[in-house]
């Protein structure tokens, strides 16, 4: 599929607050996702994320904006767009006295989807051999498992994801990991919300980064990162590294101590004065480097630590 899967125009949420007020879960939020690939929405708890999905999926009225799925306008086109649709939304609903197999069996019975596509679904997501037991003793990991095969019943074009790492151990994220990165490289689209940063880094292709209900940063991680207006820095090692920040000091050149080199504050380019000025003083440069600034660094930068406020749906 050629295109956008995912357009979101202006989309607001409103919810009321205890004491009467009114306050945007989702502020003004314009999106694109494009076909094919793994796009990471990305943002603190209580950013508008699942907020965001919910209302796509037409599981929450929004306030205003215009939203469409898969070409068809939501939420009027909804029904022509969700049966090429897989997702996970917060906590999974399932039955807890059914075993894992029941669950899944009911769910394609809807769709009239054969017991074989729910066994196979069962050993993509490592339950093959717990499909027998009842969901009430999964563990929280093992639920957002079942989840995520009832989600792939459909064999969909779009996979929604909300927080899919959550309660999973480290085996099990790098299993969900890279069944995402195989369902996207069939040419099919992964919308993965998360404010895990590893998880977004490690799979993801496209970014948009959401704080306060709207979009602050949106694009390729690469074209993310060079568009923020990162401050240039350069990362020197020597032996002896109080030495070295005390002649680039005194040499008028920026520099700060770290656990195992220099950082100083120049842009690559002027990397020649900073060996000259150590060179000056006897001290050897055994590696020099432009620092690189992680993703990690600009999600700090753009959403701090704020919080989200206490709110009752409208």
């Amino acid at each position: 599929m050629q295109g956008n899967v995912i357009e979101i125009e202006g989309l607001t949420k409103e919810y009321r607050t205890r004491r009467g007020g009114r306050v945007a879960a989702v502020d003004g939020l314009d999106l694109a996702v494009p076909a094919a690939g793994v796009f990471g929405f990305l943002g603190p708890n209580g950013s508008g994320k699942t907020t965001t999905i919910r209302c796509l999926l037409g599981l929450a009225r929004p306030t205003r904006g215009r939203m469409h799925l898969l070409g068809r306008p939501v939420p009027s086109g909804l029904r022509g767009a969700v049966r090429r649709v897989g997702s996970i939304v917060e906590t999974p609903a399932l039955f807890p006295t059914l075993t894992g197999r029941e669950n899944l069996l009911l769910l394609a019975a809807l769709d009239r989807i054969g017991a074989r596509r729910v066994d196979e679904m069962l050993g993509t997501v490592g339950l093959d051999r717990r499909a027998g037991d009842l969901v009430k003793k999964y563990s929280l990991g093992m639920r957002q498992r079942l989840a995520l095969a009832a989600a792939l019943l459909k064999d969909p074009e779009v996979l929604i994801l909300d927080e899919p790492a959550n309660g999973l151990d480290p085996a099990g994220i790098h299993q969900v990991r890279a069944l995402i990165r195989q369902f996207a490289s069939e040419g099919r689209t992964v919308f993965l919300s998360s404010h895990i940063l590893s998880e977004i880094e490690h799979v993801c292709d496209r970014v948009a980064i959401l704080n306060r209900g709207r979009c602050v940063a949106s694009g390729t991680v690469h074209d993310v990162l060079a568009s923020s207006g990162t401050r240039q820095a350069m990362l020197v090692r020597v032996d002896d590294l109080d030495a070295a920040v005390a002649a680039l000091r005194e040499a008028g050149i920026g520099a700060e101590r770290r656990t195992s080199d220099v950082r100083v504050a120049v842009a690559p380019h002027d990397a020649e004065r900073v060996t000259r000025v150590l060179a000056r003083d006897h001290q050897w440069v055994t590696d020099l480097r432009p620092e690189e600034r992680s993703l990690e660094d600009l999600f700090l930068e753009l959403t701090g630590a704020d919080a989200a406020p206490e709110e009752v749906p409208a």
